[in-house]
């Protein structure tokens, strides 16, 4: 029903089948393209705060604490829930900054990893890396095979993980799977594509 869940749910029952990595991947980042999972349903979330000083209320809503303290190893619990409000190696990036960084020529490369039926322009359809796991799992060791090709050896490169909302870690794990590799400017869109259309930037067919 919730689409976290269901990508999940189609990657694990693919690898306990033996099924090959790249066949449970929707992306263009390395397997094929399966259908489109749902949106996820609505879930009741805590009262949202008051904007913080220096912040747009769109923005505090994308920084919005839930108590959910960060942690440094992959989330292996649902999917589909409050967030923490920093990432251990990483930076968090409201739709302001990262605007602005895709229009600056920075060479970031954007990761989305929900699987839905539209996604941030230009981004890399990478569902897959948001497995649950191990830093030392057969995702974790494409990860590191395919960015190392993707970047020419580059860790310095920016790289962007996205998904739904902040009720949503999948993004956060893959971006801990980057920063675990090694990569050192690892950027987690917190707010993620409803905070992105929320803004009315444009968004792209998936697949396109």
């Amino acid at each position: 029903m919730k689409s976290c869940h269901h990508a999940l749910f189609v990657m694990t029952l693919a690898l306990c089948l033996g099924a090959p990595m790249t066949a449970v991947a929707q992306d263009s980042f390395g397997g094929n393209r399966k259908p489109a999972p749902q949106q996820p349903a609505q879930q009741p979330v805590a009262p949202a705060a008051a904007p913080a000083r220096g912040h747009s209320t769109a923005e505090a809503m994308e920084l919005q604490d839930f108590g959910v303290a960060p942690q440094s190893q992959l989330h292996n619990g649902s999917m589909h829930g409050p967030t923490p409000t920093r990432i251990p190696g990483g930076t968090v990036i409201t739709t302001q900054a990262l605007a602005a960084l895709l229009k600056d020529g920075s060479g970031a490369l954007v990761f989305d990893v929900l699987g839905g039926s539209e996604t941030l322009p230009n981004a890399l359809q990478a569902a897959w890396i948001a497995q649950p796991g191990s830093f030392s799992d057969p995702v974790q060791q494409q990860l590191v095979h395919r960015l190392q090709a993707r970047v020419q050896g580059r860790r310095d490169t920016p790289l962007v993980f996205y998904c739904a909302s902040t009720q949503c870690w999948m993004s956060y794990n893959a971006a801990l799977r980057a920063i675990n590799a090694g990569y050192t400017q690892v950027m987690w869109y917190r707010g993620g594509i409803e905070a992105w259309k929320a803004a009315g930037l444009p968004t792209m067919q998936a697949g396109r």
